[in-house]
């Protein structure tokens, strides 16, 4: 954790493969990049420090306290930063609503946040009791309870299994069914409970709650949905040569951005030249920065151990 991260205890996050994700994006004076996960700022104020004197920076985040923190920890920055109230799949709309044709590096890092997790308040955690919220933004949309009570069992079983792989969905989404059907489960540890209660065998270093609350949440902010979108958008996004960077921590992410990734390389899966004489169309509009995901040091693991699930991967868009 820097000092400037151990200055923002509301909003205490340490930022993840800091020093390759910027390197990757490459920030240089005079362009423009934009952080479409903001979060506390860490990743913003290496680009920001990285582009000096006068590059600048569009900050977007969907949580108003992760902006709130990031505002304390650019103030330096001053009108070289703005700051955006938005999710990353909105980023067409808010280049349009500022007249911005595309910038010059785009990163995100994508998923739950370390303030997210740690805020009882917020719901996300089975190891802290609170709500059963898990709203990025907690100014709109259904919370995870109000979520389980429009589905039926059948339906939250689906959901367990595609974002979550967990293989007892059937029993524990009809024990959710029927602890909200009589009026209960209103918190985090009622739910990690009812499922420790529900899952018969137990898995050597993992909570039985794990899959179902990564499920749940990544349903409640339509995290896939979001990530395709921003995917889709994204080489409009860029200037030509510009830089795309994500970071993510589950295979499902990983998976969208790898194989967009290669798309936008047309990489046929064999060599060029081979490629060339099969008659294999290689013409691609972006090249890879990286053939395989970056991942976190053994160092930076022992430090910081939520870095273990995470990968990097990066773009560049031809001119």
């Amino acid at each position: 954790m820097t000092s400037s991260d151990a200055a923002i205890p509301a909003y205490a996050h340490t930022t993840v493969l800091a020093d390759e994700a910027v390197r990757l994006l490459a920030p240089v004076s005079g362009e423009l990049y934009c952080d479409g996960t903001l979060g506390g700022g860490g990743h913003a104020e290496r680009v920001l420090d990285a582009c000096s004197p006068d590059g600048r920076l569009i900050g977007v985040d969907r949580d108003l306290s992760a902006l709130e923190a990031a505002r304390a920890r650019l103030a330096r920055f001053g009108d070289r930063v703005t700051f955006v109230h938005g999710r990353f799949s909105e980023l067409r709309q808010i280049f349009d609503e500022r007249g911005i044709d595309g910038v010059d590096g785009l990163m995100v890092d994508v998923g739950v946040s370390s303030p997210q997790l740690d805020r009882p308040e917020r719901g996300f955690s089975f190891q802290r009791e609170g709500p059963l919220d898990m709203r990025m933004d907690p100014s709109t949309g259904q919370t995870a309870r109000e979520a389980c009570e429009a589905m039926s069992a059948e339906e939250i079983a689906r959901v367990l299994r595609k974002f979550g792989d967990e293989r007892y969905a059937g029993r524990i989404s009809r024990a959710i069914k029927e602890a909200i059907d009589a009026g209960e489960l209103h918190t985090t540890t009622e739910l990690a409970d009812l499922i420790a209660h529900t899952v018969p065998t137990r898995e050597r270093h993992k909570d039985p709650a794990t899959r179902t609350f990564q499920a749940l949440r990544i349903l409640v902010n339509d995290e896939l949905g979001e990530l395709e979108r921003l995917l889709a958008d994204m080489p409009s996004l860029l200037r030509p040569l510009g830089r795309f960077v994500a970071i993510s921590f589950h295979s499902l992410e990983d998976g969208l951005v790898k194989h967009r990734l290669r798309e936008l390389h047309h990489d046929p899966g064999l060599p060029a030249d081979i490629a060339a004489q099969m008659g294999v169309r290689y013409d691609p509009l972006f090249d890879l920065l990286t053939r395989k995901p970056i991942e976190a040091s053994d160092e930076e693991v022992r430090g910081n151990p939520r870095s273990r699930s995470a990968k990097l991967r990066g773009a560049r868009k031809r001119p």
